[in-house]
């Protein structure tokens, strides 16, 4: 059950949202700012107070719902570090990819007690939507690719006994990075609840032009959460984070093609830049860019 209850009025096709920790690790003073400052009445929750969300305490999990009702902010879902582990008996990656952890250290053994705990903290904070990823990217998946898809599969058959949706996020560190090879896992993985976190920057950030390229690779019907980042190419090669509006990313054109295809789940601000000095300077500049497409494509956000 929500919070609280849903506005009457709804303006915008989007559930307009921003992960918490991407403005500050002090939880109330972000959902100060998401409400008050960005207008918004949805939150993602990733980490808070130094910690990633699945080690918080129960005092702690109390405390966030008071926060959360004080500023009547709902939550898209939990983005949970779910499967952001080496698969088991796999060579390491010989790319040496930057890790991106969020205060999580599971490992592969510790998996299912993740996703235990995801599915409580779903249930206390009112959302019926878990994020994961598909592993740390391997140079050769294909000896392992099946037996990495029927882990996906017996994770969502999981999250379905609660009534709740999988999300995979495709990550350029992780074997599902761009939006051709999400095409091929969603294909693989046909869980009814095994959705898509669509995440164009990521896609980018990997090699492919996210939109319109690998969107249009893309099941629509399973698209159930998109991140919003932005990045440029490096003169040399690679990549670095943009504020969004400021890269190469089409979001206006995402925004009109998500907006056409009937999608109403979140588009979530997933900053990772950090050229204003901070998470939340830089944070407060990424929404004004985000809005600013939003509204130059006559979308009410």
């Amino acid at each position: 059950m929500p919070l609280f209850a849903e506005p009457a009025l709804q303006t915008c096709p989007f559930r307009l949202s921003v992960i918490n920790d991407e403005i500050s690790q002090d939880f109330e003073h972000s959902c100060s700012v998401a409400a008050h400052d960005f207008g918004l009445s949805w939150i993602e929750l990733r980490g808070m107070w130094n910690k990633n969300i699945t080690d918080l305490s129960a005092k702690e999990v109390d405390e966030s719902r008071k926060i959360l009702e004080k500023y009547r902010l709902r939550v898209t879902d939990i983005a949970s570090p779910l499967f952001k582990v080496d698969w088991p008996g796999a060579p390491l990656s010989s790319k040496g990819e930057r890790r991106d952890q969020f205060h999580a250290d599971a490992d592969f053994k510790a998996q299912d007690g993740v996703l235990e705990r995801s599915i409580e903290l779903a249930k206390a904070f009112g959302t019926r939507r878990i994020r994961c990823f598909d592993f740390w990217r391997l140079d050769d998946q294909k000896p392992y690719r099946a037996a990495m898809n029927q882990k996906l599969r017996e994770a969502a058959a999981r999250c379905e006994k609660d009534g709740m949706i999988l999300l995979l996020e495709n990550e350029m560190s992780c074997n599902t990075a761009t939006g051709a090879e999400a095409a091929e896992t969603l294909a693989a993985v046909t869980n009814s609840n095994f959705m898509l976190n669509w995440d164009p920057g990521n896609a980018a950030a990997a090699g492919e032009t996210p939109y319109p390229n690998g969107y249009k690779l893309l099941p629509k019907d399973r698209i159930g959460h998109c991140h919003c980042k932005d990045v440029v190419r490096k003169p040399g090669g690679g990549y670095e984070w943009a504020p969004v509006g400021g890269g190469i990313i089409d979001w206006r054109g995402q925004f009109r093609a998500l907006a056409k295809q009937g999608y109403k789940e979140a588009v979530s601000l997933e900053t990772h830049w950090r050229g204003a000095g901070t998470p939340e300077a830089s944070t407060r500049i990424s929404i004004k860019g985000l809005k600013q497409d939003l509204e130059s494509d006559g979308l009410g956000c």
